[in-house]
């Protein structure tokens, strides 16, 4: 019916309170030292990078999709789903730091685990390159990573028919080819789980899902420690 209030906009124009500031550098000094973590290295940078990400396959989209799988490894579960837009930053070549880990992924997500339909999970995964043909779509972040499966898009064939050639790995390493009649075992985040980034897909058909599993960077921070020497 109506509404009132005068928003103060805290912009650089407003003068930092001595006090507080004091207060939030002090707050954060175990913060630094957390941060500043070294949980294991990298020979090579692990590119998480917008651009990249959202568009093509991504070393960190391998890294966390690979981390997916091995967290879940004694469910049986074959395929692991990432959304892009859920990968903030890279990681540099050298050591790695928690700070690092969680400033890739700094949203409280947990892993969700649950079977689909292979031709639930096609669409899927056709979704997720609905908008990847433009840069400057809106919505490029729903584009997935992947690990147990490979699949092949074309960006200038109509939205719903750009995927093709989809192969899902076996647990000797081979790869075959995809049925949408088989039942798959999947692993993803909470969020997309749930619906985020349009997925209403996985909200309305994953069966049996569970999403209270492990926290994403966690997973992660545990899956680079397990791999450095």
């Amino acid at each position: 019916i109506n509404w009132e209030g005068e928003p103060i906009v805290l912009d650089s124009s407003v003068k930092e309170d001595p006090k507080i500031l004091a207060d939030v550098k002090n707050f954060n000094k175990p913060l630094i030292k957390l941060r500043n973590k070294v949980i294991g290295k990298t020979d090579t940078l692990l590119d998480g990078d917008f651009k990249n990400c959202r568009f093509i396959e991504c070393t960190l989209g391998d890294v966390v999709t690979n981390a997916f799988l091995w967290s879940v490894k004694q469910q049986g579960v074959q395929v692991a789903l990432q959304n892009g837009g859920g990968i903030r930053s890279s990681i540099p070549k050298g050591k790695v730091t928690l700070g690092h880990v969680l400033e890739a992924f700094p949203f409280s997500n947990t892993l969700s685990t649950f079977k689909i339909k292979g031709d639930i999970l096609k669409k899927v995964i056709e979704h997720g390159v609905s908008r990847a043909d433009d840069p400057g779509n809106e919505g490029t972040g729903r584009f997935l990573q992947v690990s147990g499966l490979h699949y092949q898009y074309d960006p200038s064939l109509p939205v719903g028919e750009r995927v093709k050639n989809i192969k899902v790995k076996q647990s000797d390493g081979s790869l075959v080819p995809f049925n949408l009649k088989e039942v798959y075992t999947v692993v993803t985040n909470d969020f997309i789980r749930k619906g985020g980034d349009g997925y209403s897909l996985l909200r309305d058909f994953a069966i049996d899902p569970y999403d209270y599993g492990p926290m994403l960077s966690d997973v992660v921070r545990d899956y680079i420690r397990l791999q450095t020497p």
